[in-house]
């Protein structure tokens, strides 16, 4: 098996539309086009050999590298140190062009630079297209004296490069040039779907489309409002939400791959090129409270027409356009991330039960108005039918928050989201935004905290427990103040957090349960629930340990400020799909709340409350 760079060694650049992993090294190892959904182009990072990759890089020996973004931005600048000097090279992905730009463009664009700063360096470049997760047959032709064409059935994308390629294998170009002090060479990936009619040389071009995406991301930023503690670390967890947000829809991913384990060597391999609805609540939160009003909007807008697909049924995850059908397929072909198999295209939890999904798109809906969005009778409609299906469902057993595969059980979390959904919808019906259901509505809420403090309580545990009438506990009970369900410094609320992390904790981190899933090999701590604990810390007067565990967490991004889904907690090792957008808003929440800015549970956090329709009409 070919050596395997660890999966917090990648940084990400993206369009909004898709995403590309650079390694330190200056290889991209995961690209997928047109959409963070389809199929890969590039994907050495689940299988090195056969995957396929794109390299800009020194030859030879690397002896030191250092990456950062340019502030403020997604462009990714790498500088290497070489025994005969020094190199730097930038990454940009273009999101998005005017009209009269974007006519003489490709739809995607990957824009490379590579410059000499100090000696000599040898560069090179490797071309190794592997279309179709690899299973595509790619052809690759000449197309002038510095440009390439591959395609493969009725796409292609172009390889426009100032280095000068010579032969490789029957799919494989390669080049090398040796560059002095001053010298600089781009090479440009484009995308449009289909054989393009020009290829246009690279020429200075290349340089405006870096500076162009650079002021683009500059120009977003400036609409980031935080100026509390951790600002960069805030920021950077803002650019990339924005990043894995799906342009044309509002979506937003829970992270641009598949397949990276959350155990080296299992069968912990899943699909997150999706959109979940259990993310929805806490990422509007994030936005609304960074300054970042457009992007909740639209990630707001994108749920209501999610949900309707399937109404008055929720399904728990749907693609970037809102779409259900996400058949899982495994990818046997290739080997997968340090031999961790299957690898895995669609995601079989699409199928699965998960009641709280409920409260969160109601919850998110909440706040939408809270924040003085409106709420069109047609969506009052929907939402009052999703209360309706929550009257009816809340009893059932269910695979929970965190989409076990080992069959459905009374989780706590679920009917406490649930009694979340039936109370943000009587708020929102005393407000005047709904006008039937209340009175089931209040019942049926009464009954489900009557069922959890008597079941989903432990009195010799002194701790909400995972299950009714259990003794064990999941980190998704700390949700359960944050959710405003329970007093954050309340009696309940503190033993559950004092058991929490004393049965799931360890090196600051802490894992989201110790069940058994009937799966193999043991995943790592979950970032987000880490950052949970720093909220409840906080909000229940802990102040000094929040702002503790807060910063050891901090330590356990990447040189970048990236996080993946899991943390190793012994080696620190970034584990499973990466990033991971739902911890990324795990710390902005947390920041938030240190910082003050958020000083009330869920629900109500950092926004009034809904006004009365016609209160709002005067």
């Amino acid at each position: 098996m070919a050596s395997y760079r660890p999966i917090g060694d990648y940084a990400v650049i993206g369009n909004c539309r898709t995403a590309a992993l650079v390694a330190s090294d200056g290889s991209i190892d995961w690209l997928c086009l047109p959409r963070f959904d389809s199929p890969s182009v590039f994907a050495a990072i689940l299988d090195q050999t056969g995957g396929g990759r794109f390299a800009l890089r020194p030859a030879g020996e690397i002896r030191a590298v250092s990456r950062r973004y340019l502030p403020g931005t997604n462009v990714l600048e790498t500088t290497f140190t070489t025994a005969a000097g020094r190199a730097r090279l930038t990454d940009a992905m273009t999101p998005s062009l005017e009209a009269a730009e974007a006519a003489l463009r490709p739809s995607h664009e990957i824009v490379r630079r590579i410059e000499v700063i100090e000696g000599e360096v040898e560069v090179e470049v490797l071309f190794d297209p592997r279309p179709g997760y690899g299973q595509r047959a790619a052809r690759i032709q000449r197309a002038g004296a510095s440009a390439v064409l591959c395609t493969w059935g009725s796409e292609a994308i172009a390889l426009r490069s100032e280095v000068p390629l010579g032969a490789g294998g029957s799919s494989v170009l390669r080049g090398c040039e040796r560059l002095r002090a001053g010298d600089r060479r781009f090479v440009v990936l484009g995308y449009d779907g289909h054989v393009p009619s020009v290829i246009p040389a690279v020429g200075g071009d290349a340089e405006r489309t870096i500076a162009l995406a650079g002021r683009w991301w500059q120009d977003w930023s400036r609409g980031f409002t935080y100026e509390g503690p951790y600002r960069e670390a805030v920021l950077r967890s803002a650019l990339v939400l924005k990043l894995m947000t799906f342009a044309p829809s509002g979506a937003i991913v829970a992270a641009p791959t598949t397949s990276l384990p959350e155990a080296i060597g299992g069968d912990r391999n899943w699909d997150y090129r999706y959109c979940w609805l259990r993310d929805a609540s806490l990422t509007l939160r994030a936005l609304f409270d960074v300054g970042f009003t457009a992007e909740a909007e639209a990630f707001n807008a994108w749920l209501l027409h999610a949900t309707r697909l399937t109404w008055p049924r929720l399904q728990i995850l749907y693609d970037v356009y809102g779409r259900t059908r996400l058949e899982e397929r495994e990818l046997g072909h290739l080997e997968g991330y340090e031999g961790s198999r299957p690898v895995r295209a669609g995601n079989g939890a699409a199928g699965q039960l998960q009641l709280d999904v409920y409260g969160e798109v109601v919850e998110a809906a909440y706040r939408y108005v809270s924040r003085g969005g409106g709420l069109d009778r047609t969506s009052g409609k929907m939402l009052a039918g999703l209360g309706r299906t929550v009257a009816r469902s809340w009893r059932a057993p269910d695979e929970g928050i965190w989409e076990t595969r080992a069959g459905r059980r009374h989780h706590t979390f679920s009917r406490v989201m649930c009694w979340v959904a039936l109370d943000r919808l009587i708020r929102l019906g005393e407000a005047g935004y709904l006008r039937a259901g209340l009175t089931e509505f209040r019942r049926e809420r009464d009954a489900i905290r009557a069922e959890v403090e008597a079941r989903g309580y432990n009195e010799s545990l002194g701790s909400y427990v995972s299950e009714l009438d259990g003794d064990e506990v999941d980190a998704a009970l700390l949700l359960v103040g944050l959710h405003g369900y329970s007093p954050v410094e309340g009696e309940r609320m503190r033993g559950t957090l004092a058991r929490v992390r004393e049965r799931l904790g360890t090196n600051g981190l802490l894992f989201r349960n110790r069940d058994e899933d009937g799966l193999r090999g043991r995943e790592g701590a979950f970032g987000i629930c880490s950052f949970w604990a720093v909220e409840a810390l906080a909000r229940s007067g802990e102040a000094d340990e929040a702002l503790d565990t807060f910063e050891r967490l901090l330590a356990f991004a990447n040189d970048v400020g990236l996080y993946a889904e899991e943390i190793d907690p012994v080696t620190g090792a970034a584990l499973g799909n990466f990033p991971q957008a739902f911890t990324h808003v795990g710390l902005i929440n947390a920041a938030l709340t240190l910082a003050g800015h958020s000083e009330s549970p869920m629900g109500c956090a950092g926004a009034a409350a809904p006004q009365a329709a016609a209160e709002r009409e005067t």
